[in-house]
Order: structure tokens, then sequence, then C-alpha cells
């Protein structure tokens, strides 16, 4: 499928709202000789401001374009340049809670098909989906392909919110106890005024999560958070309370701790914009290992930054309630439950390590839309729900050929198996993690007779891709003749 180069800058412009004259938010930063390397890019221009320049890039080939723009404002786009693949860039899209309907994961195979066997996705642990081996003289066209079908890559990357997560089974949970999917959607649509860009959330100190639960689990994963909504009632009254901080990084693991507070689900969205406002204009930006929004809070102390979130907010937060709804256990929602509505039933599909490709895609695709409502839901731990199946079609689905190669019964130890993406396209990592992990995994299942679930996640640099401290084994790659071996 060939791909069309005739995207204008008006059409760009209009994927992505600009306004003439833009700069960065005022900020309490230092004079430009004294910031950091990323705060000087930031300082010099915003990285919304390179959608102007996406016609041009086509044109010059990616060795020609200016390398601040190319290396660090493009991901302000959901563009990212991978050294170890030079020319076949990665694009993050934005999927809050996970949820993507068939028409548009067909827009997605057919972007990803025009480059073979280089071009493939990944389930992201954020519920999302990281597309490979795109070229940069084809972003014009395929951000008008996104647009026409309401997708974005907007602000997924770099000093931004990255992507809203929720239960993957909102709405349709027999245990939930609130439908969170709307209120994700409003978060994002406020962050990013509703996909066009909104630079004034695009000069964070550093990367940014939320997370919003309405589920009786923690299948959000809640701890690894700057700020996450947990369900709690409060005088009988359902509503959230917030937890703030939550992070990993090369230098420290921290839980999101309580933030002493209790909101309504209709004060969510102006909480996460009043947090990331004092985050933004007080987070710590000398040093990036020291910038995540705990490390403010460290500083200011949990009382004071709270008080100082009320005054941006202009009133004051209620106490958070005695005790919380969720059950710290996490559901992994990988085989078939019945659905809250009545005779329908969802399907949780194990995608070994979260890779997809654009055969995959076209055939998720079909069978969200032959068996269920064209709805296919993403999780945290790098696997796909078919939702809305009837009960008569069950057993149907059951035999499909891409569900031998995707199960709903894996064995233990692949069914928790999670890992970063390694040295094919990484450019920190040192070895290929995810067929090392898979080929590993079969060979440990041959050795060992497990009664229970294992989590297993490999990782092979230190990010906080994937969490380690609430896991049972994490494997880290390191450098040796051993494992250098094919």
């Amino acid at each position: 499928m060939k791909f069309k180069h005739s995207l204008n800058t008006q059409k760009i412009a209009s994927y992505i709202h600009l306004n003439e004259g833009t700069t960065l938010t005022s900020l309490a930063l230092e004079t430009s000789d004294k910031l950091n390397k990323f705060e000087r890019i930031k300082a010099e221009k915003d990285g919304l401001a390179v959608a102007r320049d996406l016609p041009h890039f086509a044109e010059i080939g990616w060795e020609s374009i200016e390398e601040s723009d190319r290396d660090y404002r493009l991901k302000w786009l959901g563009i990212f340049f991978r050294p170890v693949t030079p020319g076949k860039f990665m694009m993050r899209l934005r999927l809050p809670s996970g949820v993507i309907f068939s028409a548009q994961m067909r827009v997605l195979a057919e972007i990803l098909q025009r480059y073979g066997s280089e071009g493939s996705a990944d389930i992201t642990t954020r519920q999302n989906l990281q597309l490979r081996g795109i070229r940069i003289e084809d972003v014009p066209d395929i951000f008008d392909r996104l647009a026409k079908s309401d997708l974005t890559s907007i602000q997924s990357g770099m000093d931004n919110v990255r992507n809203i997560t929720g239960s993957p089974v909102a709405g349709i949970d027999p245990d939930e106890l609130m439908d969170t999917r709307e209120l994700v959607r409003q978060v994002q649509d406020t962050i990013t005024n509703s996909g066009k860009g909104n630079p004034e959330f695009t000069n964070l100190p550093r990367k940014f999560n939320i997370a919003i639960a309405g589920c009786r689990d923690n299948s959000v994963h809640a701890e690894i958070n700057d700020i996450a909504f947990v369900p709690a009632f409060s005088d009988e009254k359902f509503g959230f309370n917030v937890v703030v901080g939550g992070f990993f990084s090369a230098k420290r693991c921290e839980a999101a701790i309580p933030l002493n507070a209790w909101v309504d689900p209709t004060e969510v969205v102006a909480v996460c914009k009043a947090i990331l406002l004092v985050y933004r204009d007080h987070g710590l930006r000398a040093n990036r290992q020291k910038s995540r929004l705990m490390w403010l809070i460290d500083e200011m102390g949990i009382d004071q930054f709270r008080a100082v979130v009320e005054k941006q907010l202009g009133f004051t937060l209620k106490t958070a309630a005695p005790k919380d709804e969720i059950i710290w256990e996490k559901r992994d929602h990988i085989g078939t439950y019945a659905q809250k509505q009545p005779g329908l039933n969802y399907l949780g599909l194990h995608v070994p390590v979260g890779r997809l490709f654009a055969e995959d895609m076209f055939e998720l695709a079909r069978l969200a839309e032959v068996y269920g409502s064209g709805e296919i839901r993403l999780t945290v731990e790098q696997n796909a729900i078919l939702p809305n199946v009837p009960d008569s079609r069950i057993d149907t689905l059951l035999q499909e050929p891409l569900l031998q190669k995707f199960s709903t019964k894996p064995s233990i130890l692949s069914r928790s198996l999670v890992s970063c993406t390694g040295a094919q396209f990484c450019n920190f990592a040192l070895v290929e993690t995810k067929q090392r992990a898979i080929a590993f995994t079969k060979e440990l299942e041959q050795e060992l007779d497990l009664s229970r679930p294992v989590r297993m996640h490999w990782r092979d640099v230190p990010t906080p891709a994937l969490s380690r401290r609430w896991q049972i084994l994490a494997l880290w790659e390191r450098r040796s003749e051993k494992m250098a071996k094919p």
C-alpha cells in the first residue's frame, strides 16, 4: 500500500492544534545557560511546534532533520527516533483505558502491513500500542489516517502525561463499582485538548502516569502511578481515595502514598489538572534523576503538597475515606468470563510478550466484529480482551486459529510473562529480551511443575517500563559471555 506525501501544513495543524506564537508555559526556570540539556531543548521550542515541520521532514528524510527535533521534539507528537533501527521510527498512540475498535485496529494493521516483517506493534504496560518500523516520509499520511479514525499519538512521549489507564473490563465487569471509561477520556481530553495538543501540559519536569480504578481489584497497578484514583466510599457515597508519587527509575523505586484526600468522580479532572500544574510550576528540574513527582513531595512534605494542590484547586479536599474498596490482588483477565450484561462474555487472550504483527491485528479486528461488538481491550499485562461475545458463540470463537496462538488457557509461567522491548528496538538494551523470554519460559515449563502463578518480568535496562518491586521474579540481563551468545 502506497502512502501519500501530499498532507500540507494546514492539515497537520488540524491534527495538532497550534496557536501562533505559542511558547513554553511560564515557569520558574533558570537562565538558559544554566539549564540541563532537556530543559534547554524545551526552552528553545515547545515540542508541539514541530508539527508544522512534518511535511518538510517527510521531504528531506530522517538524516537531514535537526538533531534536537528528530531525537527529542518529535516525541511530543508520539514519534520516536530509534538509533538501533535508523530511519525506522516508533509511534506511540494514546488509547485511554486500553479501548480500541475494529476499524481502528484495521487502520493500524494497514499502516504496518506496508513495512512487511519490519513492521510490528507492541502492547505496552500502559494498555497502549506502539507501532514499529515507521518511516518519517509516511508520517503526514499516517497522521491523516489517525485523525480520520479518532486516534492520536499526541503528547505520548518525553515530559508529558502518558496513556491513562483504567480497568480493562470497565463497563462489563459484574463486580465493578464504577465504569471509569468516560472519566479516563475526560482526563485525557483535558490534558491533550481533545487530541489537538495542549501546551499547558507539555513542559512537565518529567514523564507522568495517571490511573483511575473503578473495580475491586488492582488491575491498573495503582501503586506505580504518579496519581491513582482508588475506589472508596465516604459517608456511603462513592468516590476515590487519591494516592500520589508512585514511580520507578534507575535510582529509586517508590510506591504511591496517600494524599489523605477523597474526591467525588466529578472532581477527578480538576484534581488531575491541579496536581499537574503544581508539578509543572514547582517540580524539580536540575537533575532528571530526581525530577519525578515523588521528589517534589519529599521536598514539600505530603501535608504541604496537599495544601498547595488545594490552593491551585480553589477548594479544600475532603479527608480520605478510612478504607478503599480495592482487593490488592491483580486479575490478568485471561480466560472466559461472564459479563454484567446477561448472555454476554469477555475472552481474555494471552499475547506472548505483547508482540503483534499486521496479520494478527487484522484477525483481532475480524474476530471482534464477527463474534463481539467490534471492540478490543488491552491490558497492562500486554494482553488483549474480546468483549461482548454471546454465550452461543464462545465455542466457535475458541476454535479460531488466532486463539490457538493467543490462548485463553496459557501455561502458568507464560500466563504472567511480561518483557521490555529489548535490543531489537531499544538503544539502551544490551540483548534481545522478548524472544529470549518466550524461549526461556518454555524451557522452564519443561523442568518445573508449578501449582500457582509466577509473575516473571524480563527487563534489560534500568527504566520503569516493567515493575520489579512488586513481582515475584524479575530477570535483569547483564552483559556477559554467556548472555552474548545467540
